[in-house]
């Protein structure tokens, strides 16, 4: 099975679910926002 489907099964899936939804709820959070683009601007300082 190639992996792409394989990564599409599994996020369909209960667990995959799961893992999406606590990814929401920490994106949600001021302080982990702040550090993301905190990260992006380091990443877009190097080109």
């Amino acid at each position: 099975m190639p992996l792409v489907q394989r990564i599409s099964t599994f996020l369909r899936s209960p667990r995959g679910q799961q893992l999406i939804d606590r990814g929401r709820r920490e994106l949600a959070k001021p302080e982990n926002q702040r550090r993301l683009k905190q990260l992006a601007t380091r990443l877009s300082g190097r080109r």
